[in-house]
């Protein structure tokens, strides 16, 4: 891999005052981001939900809908 330089080329970068300043009102050059600035993970692949969280979180729905569709119906009668 190349490393690429992350400063701006100061001869090249509009608004800058000879010495690398910046004068009032002007915007400073953003940075640019670094590509190999982190450690790669592979220690915690996303995955998703686990089947049993998901499943015991899906049944307590149902129950909670089939109570509430009950006392409706206890309701009307």
């Amino acid at each position: 891999m190349t490393h690429v330089n992350p400063d701006p080329e100061p001869e090249r970068t509009t608004g800058l005052e000879p010495g690398g300043g910046v004068p009032p009102g002007e915007t400073p050059p953003a940075e640019s981001s670094m590509p190999e600035a982190g450690p790669r993970e592979t220690h915690n692949p996303p995955k998703g939900w686990a089947k049993a969280p998901l499943t015991l979180i899906l049944i307590l729905v149902a129950l909670v809908a089939a109570f509430f569709l009950v006392y409706a119906l206890v309701m009307i009668l």
